[in-house]
């Protein structure tokens, strides 16, 4: 694996566990030599995540719409920053550059994104693994909702199955490993 795509809010949350959780995913990302793939801003667990990756001497890439640079709202000190015309084309963009996907708790954005990447896997458009790190149960509830989906007939067992939940980043981080290497 050679880099992460994260997506995470652009803002902080009201819990300090979210903004050590992205300290803690940097440090992981960092010893292991993956460079992290995110959303290109600034602020909130985006730039803590970011920062915290380059202060231990990673690469981080930044994907933004040009929407959001003229709002002033890019991170202009990451290794690269990819501007595109739309958010259509920052995810596309996102993808391209990653080996495997994981969110962290944010809000709207962050749950369409991963959920994006999770149906473009349902749909066979993609075979990388997908994670989500439930920090202090942040996700319950949609962990909960996906299990309804696949209760109802909505979604399909290997579907659900493919999708990496983890409350740790040691677990994390080895069922990613296992999925990109085909042995989940």
């Amino acid at each position: 694996m050679t880099n992460l795509c994260v997506f995470c809010g652009s803002a902080l949350g009201v819990s300090p566990k979210y903004a050590a959780a992205a300290r803690d995913l940097a440090s992981a990302l960092t010893a292991r030599g993956i460079g992290l793939v995110y959303g290109g801003a600034h602020r909130g667990l985006m730039g803590v995540l970011a920062d915290a990756v380059l202060e231990r001497g990673g690469e981080v890439i930044g994907v933004i719409p040009q929407a959001l640079v003229d709002r002033e709202i890019a991170h202009r000190g990451i290794t690269k920053l990819i501007v595109v015309a739309d958010m259509h084309e920052r995810k596309a963009a996102m993808a391209a550059h990653a080996d495997a996907f994981v969110a962290l708790p944010g809000g709207f954005g962050t749950l369409e994104e991963w959920m994006e990447v999770v149906t473009w896997a349902q749909l066979g458009l993609h075979a990388k693994p997908i994670g989500l790190f439930d920090v202090d149960g942040y996700f319950a509830g949609l962990l909960a909702f996906i299990e309804h989906m696949l209760r109802e007939g909505f979604v399909q067992g290997e579907d659900v199955a493919r999708l990496v939940f983890a409350r740790d980043l040691p677990t994390l981080f080895d069922r990613l490993f296992r999925t990109s290497r085909g042995t989940a």
